[in-house]
């Protein structure tokens, strides 16, 4: 049997033990002890990506926002969907992460990070949206576990009534807000209605047709009445 060997380790501002390990070809990064995400069950992160951006096939010079790298499975997904005029800004706020998918990552989703319509930031998604006013076509939110964070404590703000208006600001008229979550929370449901989004919600399998099944929010910013 093949053990699973630790390959490198992080943590996130508040204190939260990240861990990339692997399984002969299987990738997997652990938050303390449990796995957040993994390269065998990344169904629900390609279906982000390419649902978010449903609404810009085939539109000229879109402009659009990937919230949490994670292994690239999301950014791959949005790329694939967008024409070659396209723009993709993508924020992670843990460097090792950003490493990791340059490096030990890299060719699990063909190498997103070389696609030259994408910009990296390195930093708070948070702070990114909240300095941008009508800027994106689409914004696809893959961060932490979803509206209920688990590694670190600070990325609730994105999924709070004040980082749904930020969101909301940050989108174009008829822009997308696609959030991916490990659960469901009819709260945050609620949440996007108050702040003027038509949310739909849905469920997806983590991996193809087996596996369990993680949550999508997909809500279009409404104009002001």
């Amino acid at each position: 049997m093949i053990p699973w060997e630790t390959v490198d380790r992080a943590t996130t501002p508040d204190g939260t033990p990240l861990t990339l390990v692997r399984h002969g070809a299987e990738w997997v990064i652990r938050a303390r002890a449990t796995p957040l995400m993994g390269s065998r069950m990344h169904a629900s992160e390609d279906a982000l990506g390419a649902r978010g951006c449903a609404h810009l096939q085939g539109r000229a010079d879109a402009r659009v926002l990937v919230g949490g790298l994670g292994m690239g499975f999301t950014l791959r997904a949005a790329l694939d969907a967008l024409a070659p005029d396209a723009r993709v800004d993508v924020v992670e706020l843990v460097p090792e992460v950003i490493a990791w998918n340059r490096t030990h990552l890299a060719d699990l989703a063909g190498r997103p990070l070389d696609d030259p319509r994408v910009t990296l930031h390195e930093g708070d998604a948070v702070a990114l949206l909240g300095h941008a006013h009508g800027r994106w076509d689409a914004v696809l939110l893959d961060v932490d576990n979803g509206p209920s964070p688990f590694t670190t404590r600070g990325n609730g703000r994105l999924y709070s009534r004040e980082g749904l208006s930020a969101a909301w600001r940050a989108l174009r008229d008829g822009g997308v807000l696609a959030v991916w979550s490990a659960g469901d929370d009819e709260e945050f449901t609620e949440r996007l209605a108050r702040a003027r989004f038509e949310a739909t919600r849905e469920r997806v399998r983590a991996h193809g047709r087996g596996g369990g099944t993680h949550h999508l929010w997909l809500a279009q910013r409404r104009a002001r009445s």
